[in-house]
């Protein structure tokens, strides 16, 4: 039990009961030839088919079982807080992701890096998928530039310290080489196999592109002002209720000193809603100024049961 571990595997999985058996028997085949302490974590996303009745065939192996299907970042998040190694390594469950590419990663990691990313330079995916990809990528760069080929592939090896505050929700595991390389962590690629689907259905969907878009401008928003949302809504409001209120004045010396009637103008109308939309603006500021400084960690899942077999 006191036993030191090096490694831990994460693969969160979801309706992959043709592939875990298979994946598994590769990854401890590769991990037994590193000749260190290692685990593996299976976490299982309330999977609807037999997939956890396989996982729990399966040894050595932690299972985290879900009880509702929460995503893969949460489902990754999930495994990477049950972890117990020095060094992180997560892949996908579909069978894509080659283990034998971990050693690869491990030897770039050893060149003074904080986190190795794969790079899936040969997709074996649909046009569809590729057509997105690519799409995302250049979204990506606009936002939230992380400086890697392929922010979609979860093949990658990090040091545990990189996950210390860090909750994953959503799809953001796609901004993780962006959230790394923000915090200041030494990060890298490297070229990996990426092979065909063997069995079962992607699970990917046109939502999920629309969800990291927006999990994508939440992650710029969060680099720029996580510790200071009043900076952009305070100043934003007091701008738009110092603009509207210089509009009142000059409206009131006009009527006053110049004759100049309002009852048939729309410009009174617009610089008091200004005004009142700047004050609004300007409270949001506040209220999210307050809830930052009093957060507390939240879970975007739930654990029915952690097994280790």
């Amino acid at each position: 039990m006191n036993k030191k571990i090096k490694y831990s595997v994460v693969v969160p999985v979801f309706n992959e009961e043709g592939n875990v058996a298979s994946l598994h028997a590769e990854i401890v085949a590769e991990m037994n030839k590193l000749k260190s302490s290692y685990e593996i974590i299976f976490v299982n996303d309330a999977s609807t088919d037999n997939t956890l009745e396989v996982l729990k065939k399966l040894s050595p192996i932690t299972v985290v079982d879900l009880r509702k299907n929460s995503g893969q970042s949460s489902a990754m998040d999930a495994g990477i807080k049950q972890t117990s190694g020095e060094i992180i390594i997560t892949m996908d469950g579909d069978g894509q992701n080659d283990p034998a590419d971990i050693s690869k990663l491990l030897e770039k990691m050893n060149q003074g890096f904080d986190v190795v990313c794969g790079w899936r330079k040969n997709r074996q995916d649909s046009f569809e998928k590729k057509f997105v990809s690519q799409g995302a990528k250049f979204l990506r760069r606009f936002f939230v530039d992380d400086g890697v080929h392929d922010s979609g592939c979860t093949l990658r090896v990090y040091k545990k310290l990189c996950f210390e505050g860090l909750d994953l929700y959503g799809e953001m595991h796609r901004m993780i080489p962006a959230l790394m390389r923000w915090r200041g962590f030494k990060i890298t690629e490297v070229e990996v196999n990426h092979r065909p689907r063997k069995n079962g259905v992607t699970k990917y969907t046109w939502s999920r592109t629309f969800k990291g878009f927006a999990d994508m401008l939440g992650v710029w928003f969060w680099r720029r002002y996580e510790s200071r949302p009043l900076h952009l809504f305070g100043s934003l409001g007091a701008l738009m209720m110092f603009v509207s209120m210089i509009g009142l004045v000059f409206l009131a010396i006009g009527r006053l000193f110049f004759g100049y009637y309002l009852s048939d103008k729309i410009w009174p109308m617009i610089f008091l809603m200004g005004f009142l939309f700047g004050f609004q603006v300007l409270s949001t500021g506040v209220l999210a100024d307050l809830i930052i400084k009093n957060k507390e960690n939240k879970n975007y899942y739930n654990i029915k049961q952690v097994l280790n077999l």
